[in-house]
């Protein structure tokens, strides 16, 4: 096999963005970091020097204009998105996008339109999917092992207090689009579509208790999936202890995993098989088990190798509009206090984004 080619990337924001350079350097069989870019530019200069990164910037524009680039990798606030997103395609770049990816359907449906057009990648990121542990389910869900889902349960529990919300952008509906469920709850919600499909109706409550910002800090919200099993989500940020939980209970067996709050995707997660016949063949089938790198770099990884070979990307647009379809059926819910069906047409209220309805 012949070595990859690798690939030159920019990262852009340097507080998030500095998990992605040291993801991206600890693939560096397959990544290059040639530059990173923030309007800070002692930030700048600290992550570039941390980790022996050449290029540093203040204007995203001059970055933009590097003809020695493939991938501008986006890890700035949700607000800058969509025009940083359509800045790079037209540059002729290759563009990673932190969530959330934009705050319309609307305005995914354009980024669509200008990636096509430009015939250049648009990954968002969604590295949670990686873990181990969900990777585990994923097997025995396709292995057909789980038998048909009941009852499903996420808890997103983090904490957040007023140095949090210190950063200008954040607590804001116009500039971090949303509270608890785009900026934190979005990866955990993630998970549970990446399991089990899509959604089908939607009915959800939330309030802001914890913080004095703009946005929801605590959410509860009730699934009915596609397949008919149900589902709850309860997400906030006045959890003293932080926790991340998914509970998923099918026909042949329940899954639950472990409560790191950042990382509960990867190992361990208990696998309970509903007799000994079915644990038998769900611990043959985790003994086949080959893992991945996980978390951002796990999904870096499986870029990379997508890039080179010509192959589906790890996550589409089209994950992304999923998520934030659901988003967007949440938000509507808690606005007119009603069930709302999905999926969401270009005719929906909401369709355009909810911020408005918010602020």
């Amino acid at each position: 096999m012949s070595e990859p080619k690798k690939i030159r990337i920019a990262v852009v924001g340097c507080g998030v963005g500095r998990e992605h350079v040291q993801a991206l350097t600890g693939l560096a069989e397959w990544f290059e970091v040639v530059a990173v870019c923030d309007l800070d530019a002692n930030k700048a200069r600290a992550v570039a020097s941390e980790f022996g990164v050449t290029g540093v910037y203040t204007d995203y524009a001059e970055l933009c204009r590097r003809d020695d680039l493939d991938v501008i990798d986006l890890a700035t606030p949700p607000f800058l998105h969509y025009a940083q997103v359509l800045e790079g395609l037209a540059a002729g770049k290759h563009v990673i996008c932190e969530k959330p990816l934009v705050g319309s359907l609307k305005e995914l449906d354009e980024l669509k339109l200008a990636q096509e057009k430009a015939g250049r990648i648009l990954m968002p990121i969604f590295q949670y999917r990686f873990g181990h542990g969900l990777q585990k389910l994923k097997l025995l869900k396709e292995q057909g092992l789980t038998g048909p889902a009941y009852l499903s349960t996420v808890e997103t529990a983090w904490r957040r207090r007023a140095d949090y919300y210190s950063v200008p952008w954040r607590g804001k509906w116009q500039t971090e689009i949303g509270g608890t469920l785009t900026g934190h709850a979005l990866h955990t919600h993630d998970m549970l579509t990446y399991i089990l499909g899509p959604v089908k109706t939607v009915f959800a409550r939330m309030n802001t208790r914890v913080n004095p910002v703009e946005v929801e800090d605590c959410a509860s919200v009730s699934l009915e999936m596609a397949d008919g099993s149900l589902a709850s989500l309860s997400a906030t940020v006045g959890s003293a202890e932080q926790i991340s939980r998914h509970r998923f209970c099918f026909g042949n067996l329940t899954a639950e995993s472990n409560t790191r709050p950042y990382s509960n995707s990867g190992d361990p997660w208990v696998f309970t098989g509903d007799s000994p016949e079915a644990q038998a063949q769900i611990d043959a089938a985790l003994a086949q088990f080959e893992p991945l790198p996980e978390g951002k770099g796990g999904q870096f990884y499986r870029f990379a190798v997508a890039f080179n070979n010509g192959t589906a990307l790890p996550v589409t647009l089209d994950d992304a509009r999923s998520s934030l379809e659901l988003l967007t059926a949440i938000y509507h819910s808690a606005y007119t206090g009603q069930n709302v069906a999905l999926p969401i047409t270009n005719d929906h209220p909401f369709y355009g984004g909810w911020a408005k309805y918010f602020s």
